[in-house]
């Protein structure tokens, strides 16, 4: 028994079609990861190619939704076979939506989560709160039990003032909230790490530009991609470095990640 490095990878890519044709192999093969989450990949199994599905030196997982085409779903390449995967968290109404992969590699549990977004009425708003309320209650169980979790993803909101550019233009718009940044202060209390601010604490870096208004270029962003861990992974001096990656392009979000020593026997 013996631990090891490994590099796990965060991205929204906004579409894996078409990403795949914006150096998608290219950029996978730079990020040379271990484990890589992608959320927001907008296809359905059928749509799912070998080009897609075969990448060398990786198993892929993928959960799509069944509900409406071109829309959400979630998907894993690793490097690391999980002793189990799973596929939602039983509650038909987020499970249907394509937005959970949970993959138990024995020494941590990996979730890789495409939390929605509240921005398109007052029921999606809702729709996402409750989610936050039942996604970790679930996971809840687990961190009581001891174990090591790692959470993946899009978190569609920004947390503080320093995870946007403009945060008094942005306060009651839906991904900057009080009600939402709550979520994420409960989430930090409970034993949540958000690992690039725990390093960083007040590096300002973003994780997604809209398209318009060369926000981009401007750097005018929001960080609302994220790796959470639990305190446990932070006592154990687990956590080795947290990263986002400005320099990869390909969609409106860039990849996210760390370097997490663990234990394979």
């Amino acid at each position: 028994m013996g631990q090891k490095n490994i590099r796990l990878i965060s991205w929204n890519v906004n579409g894996l079609r078409a990403v795949m044709k914006k150096d998608f192999h290219k950029s996978l093969k730079n990020m040379d990861a271990d484990i890589v989450a992608l959320q927001e990949t907008k296809i359905q199994g059928p749509q799912l190619t070998e080009e897609m599905k075969n990448i060398d030196g990786y198993e892929s997982y993928w959960s799509f939704s069944t509900v409406k085409k071109g829309y959400s779903g979630v998907g894993v390449y690793s490097r690391i076979k999980p002793r189990n995967v799973k596929y939602g968290i039983g509650v038909s109404k987020y499970d249907d939506e394509g937005r959970i992969i949970e993959m138990d590699f024995n020494d941590f549990i990996f979730f890789n989560i495409y939390f929605p977004n509240g921005q398109m009425s007052e029921e999606r708003l809702q729709y996402k709160l409750d989610f936050y309320r039942d996604f970790f209650k679930y996971i809840d169980v687990y961190k009581d039990k001891g174990k090591c979790l790692i959470i993946a993803g899009d978190c569609n909101t920004a947390h503080n003032e320093i995870d946007l550019k403009h945060p008094k233009a942005n306060e009651k718009r839906s991904g900057f909230l009080r009600i939402e940044r709550d979520w994420m202060d409960r989430l930090i209390n409970n034993g949540y790490v958000d690992t690039f601010r725990y390093l960083y604490p007040d590096r300002v870096k973003y994780s997604w530009w809209t398209y318009r208004f060369n926000a981009r270029t401007n750097n005018a962003g929001w960080r609302i991609d994220y790796f959470f861990v639990t305190q446990n992974i932070i006592d154990k001096g687990r956590l080795r470095e947290a990263f986002i990656d400005n320099d990869v392009y390909g969609s409106d979000h860039c990849p996210v990640g760390v370097n997490l020593g663990v234990i394979f026997s």
